[in-house]
């Protein structure tokens, strides 16, 4: 089976060629193993003033040998609008559990402390001090690459 498809709107800029535009794909391609490879990166600048770089990447032989069922957890606790509002205000900087509790205007504090419970467990929020959150830089742009890829016109 053959398929070809389309690549990604890369970020585009005035001026500037297809083939310019689509850099880090041609990298990519320079570099994969046989079979090819899943990369995803990102430079943020958080809204708090702080940057986090990151990349990752895997070959697709080995994305496509692992039980996927492993990730239910991680994927499964951005599965509730809720968490996806938490994780939003913890960025923004809304860190403690009142704080969080008055933004979101999504219900008590111990259906927040569920949710950051969830959260927490997959490793999408940690707490250095008790009742104050924080999403691992290691886990920022993770978070917004599912984020656009979710979002990715089909």
């Amino acid at each position: 089976m053959s398929r070809e498809g389309e690549p990604g709107s890369p970020v585009a800029r005035p001026g500037v060629s297809a083939q310019e535009a689509l850099w880090a794909l041609e990298g990519l391609r320079a570099r994969a193993p046989e079979g090819g490879a899943v990369l995803y990166t990102g430079v943020v600048n958080l809204p708090d003033g702080g940057t986090v770089q990151w990349q990752y990447g895997r070959a697709t032989s080995d994305v496509f040998e692992q039980d996927w069922a492993e990730q239910t957890v991680v994927l499964a606790a951005l599965g509730h609008p809720v968490r996806l509002q938490i994780l939003h205000a913890v960025l923004h900087g809304t860190v403690t559990v009142a704080a969080l509790v008055e933004a979101l205007e999504s219900g008590t504090s111990g259906q927040v402390y569920h949710h950051l419970k969830e959260l927490t467990a997959a490793g999408w929020l940690a707490s250095s001090k008790r009742g104050v959150y924080e999403v691992p830089a290691a886990r920022i742009v993770p978070l917004l690459a599912i984020l656009v890829a979710a979002g990715t016109p089909g």
